[in-house]
């Protein structure tokens, strides 16, 4: 009997404790004011907007040359090796002609063009044809950054206009192109334009076969009044406005719009240097109670 007692308290008791939890939370939350939004501010600012596009593409010498035997036989020497330099009508390699009974001088396989031997394919002694590769010759002093461009920039790309490119294996430095040459065509299949971008290399640190990301601006506007892209909301008949801080709601104003880099957009009229606009938070409309923080 004594047992049933205890357990008939201990009941009374967790009920008693539960009940009281659930009164002191109902109370707490009671407490906390509903429908105000946490918001932080943003101020409008100058800043110089560009309109850019990043792509990628392969880089290839100014000019390349595989050099051919002009006679069947066997490579007899070579007389440059890879990274020796070479001028036009220079010989590279000898060949031996294979004919019995007859002995001739040396054939001499001459580079065609100025620069220096990137590779070597043979070693002496081996047997060439005229369609047996010899060697590669490359002249890097200036380098062709090879991209593909999709259609809908094609109106905003132009001889002269300038890119900068960087190669991963050159981490750090950054190099200056001018488009040089424009497609006259789009690719039918893969919607895109072949350009090329002409670049100095006076160093030799770009390489053929290197892999090159390209940044072109296609578009720029100094000194634009500007706040952050994702802080201007559209209404449903696409009037473009912003959120501006009215005692303890944000209110509507109505802006303007100008250039659009992405990240930023220019508000051409509504806000000035200095002014104030509530940062996006989801849900927030027009008329929402705020609490300002993190100023």
């Amino acid at each position: 009997m004594k047992k049933i007692i205890a357990v008939v308290v201990i009941v009374i008791l967790a009920a008693w404790g539960i009940h009281r939890l659930s009164a002191n939370k109902e109370g707490a939350l009671a407490s906390v004011e509903k429908d105000r939004f946490n918001v932080t501010l943003e101020t409008v600012q100058i800043r110089d907007l560009k309109q850019e596009l990043l792509i990628s593409g392969s880089i290839k010498a100014l000019e390349e040359a595989v050099l051919f035997p002009r006679v069947q036989g066997k490579l007899l020497k070579n007389v440059l090796r890879e990274g020796a330099a070479v001028k036009k009508g220079e010989t590279v390699s000898l060949i031996e002609r294979d004919e019995v009974g007859a002995v001739y001088e040396p054939v001499v396989v001459p580079s065609t063009i100025t620069g220096v031997v990137g590779r070597v394919y043979l070693d002496a002694g081996a047997n060439v044809t005229i369609t047996t590769p010899i060697a590669f010759v490359v002249n890097q002093t200036q380098v062709r950054v090879l991209l593909d461009i999709p259609e809908r920039y094609v109106g905003q790309i132009y001889k002269g206009q300038k890119a900068t490119f960087t190669v991963e294996s050159l981490q750090g430095q950054v190099f200056e192109g001018v488009v040089n040459i424009i497609s006259p065509v789009v690719d039918s299949t893969t919607r895109t334009m072949a350009i090329e971008l002409l670049a100095d290399n006076p160093k030799w640190l770009l390489k053929s076969g290197m892999f090159a990301k390209v940044n072109i601006v296609l578009a720029a506007k100094d000194g634009a009044v500007s706040i952050t892209s994702t802080n201007i909301f559209k209404d449903d008949a696409g009037k473009s406005y912003v959120l501006v801080v009215s005692g303890d709601k944000a209110v509507r104003k109505d802006v303007k719009l100008g250039f659009i880099d992405g990240d930023y957009t220019e508000v051409a009229s509504g806000l000035a240097p200095g002014d104030k606009v509530v940062n996006f938070v989801f849900g927030l409309k027009d008329g929402s109670k705020i609490k300002i923080t993190g100023q």
